[in-house]
């Protein structure tokens, strides 16, 4: 792909965010809480999250693979980073989760096409497109990487605590709602939105790169319309429980 296409790609990509984002204030994206029989045939929660983050790791892996730039010390830094990410979402994360809840079909297909298309979108820049010796090893005591970093696995670290938080809400065979306490939770009803957005911002940083920030722009039109969602209906179920808590930018929104 040239340079002017993939340019062209992520507008598209940032176009259909902007979509998405309008459209997840008005449609509940019919997952977790707000699943409905209306979305459809839904299979195990587990094997869906499996089968639609899994994509994404193997996209990376064949790209890189194929990369004749594959042993430069930052590109193949920024693949573990990108792959510590997804092994954990795709093959960890899934088993880890409790209960029976199930994912439409229409969802998880959704989020293998978005996958594939993020996967081949950061692949395309670090692996092929960015200009040679941009990525140099005095790239690891940028300022760009430095900031990114501490973002990144800072905001990994808050998303992982707070799925933690999340699965030991319940006692065995219960299945009532609660609202989370602890963690991040004290400040914002999805904490684990919050620390995948900052998580996002940091690979942005640390990439310093257009397809980063499409990312990140993907991220945020996903997550915080349903951060909203949830924002709403903790606020329906528990009324003055909630507090000042925002949605999920701590103090902001």
């Amino acid at each position: 792909m040239t340079m002017n296409a993939f340019n062209l790609f992520l507008g598209i990509m940032s176009l259909i965010a902007l979509i998405v984002f309008i459209a997840l204030y008005f449609v509940k994206a019919g997952y977790g809480i707000f699943r409905t029989a209306s979305w459809g045939v839904a299979i195990s929660n587990k094997l869906a999250w499996i089968l639609m983050e899994a994509p994404v790791f193997l996209v990376m892996c064949w790209m890189w693979v194929h990369s004749e730039r594959r042993f430069d010390p930052v590109i193949l830094m920024f693949f573990i980073f990108f792959q510590i990410h997804y092994f954990q979402r795709a093959f960890v994360f899934p088993l880890l989760l409790t209960g029976k809840s199930k994912m439409p079909l229409a969802i998880m297909s959704m989020g293998i096409l978005f996958n594939l298309l993020n996967g081949y979108m950061q692949g395309q820049w670090i692996f092929h497109l960015a200009p040679e010796g941009m990525y140099g090893i005095d790239w690891f005591m940028s300022p760009w990487f430095i900031l990114g970093t501490l973002l990144f696995f800072t905001g990994m670290l808050v998303n992982w605590h707070s799925d933690y938080i999340i699965r030991h809400l319940r006692k065995p065979g219960d299945t009532r709602h609660y609202l989370p306490q602890k963690g991040m939770y004290r400040y914002v009803t999805s904490a684990n939105y919050f620390g995948e957005i900052v998580e996002w911002t940091g690979w942005a940083i640390l990439t310093c790169s257009l397809s980063g920030l499409v990312f990140l722009w993907w991220t945020i039109a996903n997550l915080v319309p349903r951060a909203n969602a949830i924002w709403h209906r903790y606020r329906e179920e528990f009324g003055d429980e909630v507090g000042n808590r925002k949605r999920v930018f701590p103090f902001l929104y």
